[in-house]
């Protein structure tokens, strides 16, 4: 494969590439999770990123409860969904990553610079090899 037709191929990789970002940020966006009590005085949903979207109270259990209860409660069932909801988007961007970064690091806020930008540049053998061949022309 001559130069041309190499940089020809990797252009057209990182509009496959391009287009699975896509698909991912709309996957992204129309995540959801809901999460139900115990003994069901409670249902939480939340969006991406674990944005409250709606409550409901599927019984009148909540109503037996303390003002100081419920509250525990409507947090402890938010804060469920919202992990389900994490796991979700930690799921949909693993296959996106390059190999060894953390999708539950990312999603979660808790990567280090490392994760975003490592000391040694990420860089695919196939580019390294157009560098070389683009120096050897020279």
């Amino acid at each position: 494969m001559n130069f041309n037709e190499r940089i020809e191929s990797l252009f057209e990789e990182y509009q496959r590439q391009r287009n699975s970002l896509t698909e991912m940020q709309e996957k992204m966006r129309s995540l959801t999770a809901s999460a139900t009590s115990p003994r069901r005085e409670v249902t939480v949903t939340v969006g991406q990123n674990g944005v409250l979207t709606d409550i409901k109270f599927p019984s009148g259990a909540h109503k037996r409860l303390t003002p100081a209860d419920l509250t525990e409660l409507i947090l402890a069932t938010y804060n469920e969904a919202k992990e389900d909801v994490t796991q979700q988007a930690a799921a949909t961007l693993a296959p996106m990553l390059p190999d060894g970064m953390d999708a539950q690091a990312l999603v979660r806020g808790t990567a280090g610079t490392d994760a975003f930008l490592p000391k040694e540049p990420r860089m695919a053998t196939s580019v390294r090899e157009i560098l070389k061949m683009g120096r050897a022309e020279q």
